[in-house]
């Protein structure tokens, strides 16, 4: 299990936080000074961030989840409209781009925080290098469960991605437990449903299907739902697979994932189009699950994934 990196309490005197606005959460006592190691770059925050730009939407959705959207000053690279409940919150965000952000456009927005859900955002063509950042007085985060230069877990578990909550939460001084107590209390509500039957989750690809591997967000998803996962020996968090391989494992189950890029109903088409793929078990009596991609990084949006995986699978026996 990964632990939630160490918080260096930096002074001994506490400091209460600036007054909350009526729309933000409760903030907790907490130190002047928070550090934390992020992937392979230890980050300071001498105060809460206030002037935030989000990369991905499991960042975005991170402080929303949070309480946190004012902090938003600029989104990017969204993979999804979010989920109803953070809708209102959302309406007034404004998007910097669609996909990764210059560095010009990230510092036009003045921001104290860049927050990115993929490492490879902090790239001289894309947002900025981290160093480059910090030396413009610009601080940078990855979402943990989305290191891969340090601190990768050897595999997702929630407790890794409550501890990611823990330390956003601590970095804007804001209490988690609400959020946290909720994620607990409809994770414990999931009852497996996939009696160990096999899936195959095909989020993208044509010559070359990219699935879910061994050990990240969808294996923990899948095995929550109570499926076994066909690469699940393979290692990182998605890999690509041969045709090959998935006729050979002929799932019971397709875990298909929804972009508007490469739509599950595009990825539906293909399989049951392309001879070598229209006779599997799955595709013949057509249990698919569909879940959005937003849906499919580990994030707080993860519980929900496995919920909606183990109810739609129940509903492939009705």
């Amino acid at each position: 299990m990964r632990t939630a990196p160490l918080i260096l309490l930096t002074t001994l005197a506490l400091a209460g936080c600036s007054a909350a606005s009526s729309a933000a959460p409760t903030p907790t006592p907490t130190p002047d000074t928070v550090t934390v190691q992020n992937c392979d770059t230890s980050v300071t925050f001498a105060a809460a961030p206030q002037r935030v730009i989000t990369i991905k939407s499991t960042s975005t959705e991170m402080l929303l989840a949070l309480g946190l959207g004012d902090r938003i000053v600029g989104t990017a690279f969204q993979d999804g409209p979010v989920p109803e409940q953070w809708a209102a919150d959302a309406s007034s965000l404004t998007s910097i781009s669609d996909f990764v952000p210059s560095e010009e456009a990230v510092l036009e927005e003045q921001p104290d925080l860049v927050y990115a859900g993929w490492e490879s955002a902090f790239a001289a063509d894309g947002a900025g290098a981290r160093s480059e950042l910090a030396s413009l007085g610009v601080n940078t985060y990855v979402s943990p469960s989305a290191c891969r230069s340090a601190n990768v877990p050897a595999k997702l578990t929630f407790d890794d991605i409550f501890g990611d909550i823990e330390q956003v939460a601590s970095i804007f001084r804001v209490d988690p437990s609400a959020l946290l107590e909720s994620q607990r209390a409809d994770l414990a509500s999931i009852t497996p449903t996939g009696d160990g039957r096999t899936a195959f989750w095909y989020s993208s690809g044509d010559d070359t299907p990219y699935s879910g591997a061994g050990t990240g967000a969808p294996e923990l998803v899948m095995e929550t739902a109570g499926l076994t996962n066909i690469a699940a020996d393979v290692p990182g968090g998605w890999a690509p697979l041969s045709w090959e391989a998935v006729v050979d494992a002929d799932p019971d189950v397709i875990v298909l994932i929804d972009a508007s890029w490469n739509t599950a109903q595009s990825k539906i088409d293909k399989l049951e189009s392309n001879p070598a793929t229209a006779g599997l078990t799955a595709v013949v009596n057509k249990r698919y699950v569909i879940l959005p991609f937003a849906a499919s990084e580990a994030g707080v949006r993860t519980v929900d994934a496995a919920a909606s995986v183990a109810k739609q699978v129940q509903g492939l026996d009705g």
